[in-house]
């Protein structure tokens, strides 16, 4: 194997040994750490003998005696009985600890423990990005506006509560479920949009996060049965995945809605989003925010065209969203809309309004949108601003590509 493909499959598979690490060593950068030096043998190895047959429990096992080493180079536990009795306890467990069954996985376990209710809602999107998606902090830091240094502080100090504290590593009781499912569903959708649309680098997508995202929701609507917010939570991240392969050319280059071939979207994935949908909105009670994102995908996925989608339902749809759930996203997402029904001026007059709210300081989007509506408008001096404003703001090569043609088109 090429180190390039090592990377990848070290990439798909890094998040769920990582979970199960955390389970085994109980600390968080002491797992880390060992996942690093389990992906360096990993290159020496794989190099000259090829893939193994459970890349995933290879990388935990060898993970495990890395963590081992290092409890032996670690100078700073109090005693060596201590030293002994972590060891033993780590070579106490099975060889093989990487298997996909049951709702009780590893996975599941780390987002429930990231969004347990002694830490902040912040720290445990942070916490959650930097250690199920796998972003580093620099780039959870970016996403928080916060600096390097600031963001690496309140990780260590979340991971640090969790250890002193003695925060179990577990699907928690069903009667304990309650108080997390809201950070748990939030986390989950985080995961998926990093797949969906990742943060920074060469590639649009990363597809393992919206295939592991889509898997724990799953296991989450298992969990808890019945519930309007985990259906359309699913169906939302099926309907947006069923985009996938329309969504970039073979080089790489974002395909925009409007372009897209709607021959290549999954139609089977469609159906199932399509149903959850109706489920969810069938179930009594007050509209849940995700099944309202989940009707608005819906009508994108129903639609023939992009000229032919039902823009005045999912403006209004978008009015529904904001009375339920108010973001300056979704108002930026509404506006957007509104340019499909009432023209671009008009949304432009809602984000300008925004924008004096200081809502959305520092969306990397914002100028992105903006630029589009300049552009439709025929103001080709005020949409090239933005677009440069749009190309400094993203730090993802595909968007920084989609908007050079649109400078060059401009200035053709």
């Amino acid at each position: 194997m090429t180190p390039l493909e090592i990377e990848s499959v070290f990439r798909d598979e890094a998040g769920r040994a990582l979970a199960t690490l955390i389970r085994l060593v109980g600390d968080f950068d002491l797992a880390e750490d060992a996942l690093q030096d389990a992906f360096a043998a990993a290159l020496e190895r794989w190099t000259a003998a090829g893939l193994p047959s459970n890349p995933r429990a290879w990388l935990v096992n060898v993970g495990r005696n890395k963590a081992i080493d290092r409890i032996r180079r670690n100078a700073s536990f109090r005693s060596r009985q201590q030293q002994f009795a972590h060891e033993q306890l780590l070579n106490s467990l099975p060889a093989d600890e990487a298997d996909d069954g049951g709702l009780d996985d590893d996975m599941l376990r780390l987002v429930f423990t990231c969004c347990h209710p002694s830490l902040a809602a912040e720290v445990q999107v942070a916490l959650t990005l930097r250690t199920v998606c796998g972003l580093t902090t620099i780039e959870v830091a970016r996403a928080f506006l916060a600096s390097e240094a600031a963001m690496a502080q309140r990780l260590l100090r979340a991971k640090q509560k969790i250890r002193l504290a003695g925060i179990p590593y577990e699907v928690p009781e069903r009667e304990a479920l309650e108080p997390r499912l809201r950070g748990v569903l939030a986390v989950i959708y985080l995961v998926f949009t990093e797949g969906y649309a990742a943060t920074s680098g060469e590639d649009l997508m990363r597809p393992d996060l919206a295939r592991e995202a889509i898997r724990l929701a799953r296991l989450i609507d298992a969990l808890m049965p019945g519930r309007s917010e985990i259906k359309g939570l699913l169906a939302l991240l099926l309907l947006h995945d069923s985009r996938r392969a329309g969504r970039e050319t073979a080089g790489g280059d974002i395909v925009l809605l409007e372009e897209q071939d709607r021959a290549l979207w999954d139609r089977e994935q469609i159906a199932e989003g399509l149903a959850l949908v109706e489920d969810a909105l069938r179930m009594p009670g007050r509209p849940q925010s995700y099944a309202v994102q989940a009707a608005i995908a819906a009508l994108h996925a129903r639609a023939p065209s992009y000229q032919g989608t039902d823009w005045p339902q999912i403006a209004g749809l978008y009015e529904v969203l904001l009375r339920i759930s108010p973001s300056p996203v979704i108002e930026l997402n509404h506006a957007a809309a509104i340019s499909m029904v009432d023209g671009p001026a008009r949304a432009l007059d809602l984000i300008d309004a925004l924008e004096a709210r200081g809502g959305l300081n520092g969306y990397e989007l914002l100028p992105a949108v903006r630029a589009d509506l300049l552009r439709r408008l025929g103001r080709p001096a005020a949409a090239r601003e933005a677009y440069l404003a749009a190309t400094t703001a993203t730090q993802l090569e595909p968007l920084r590509r989609l908007y050079a043609r649109r400078l060059a088109e401009l200035k053709s």
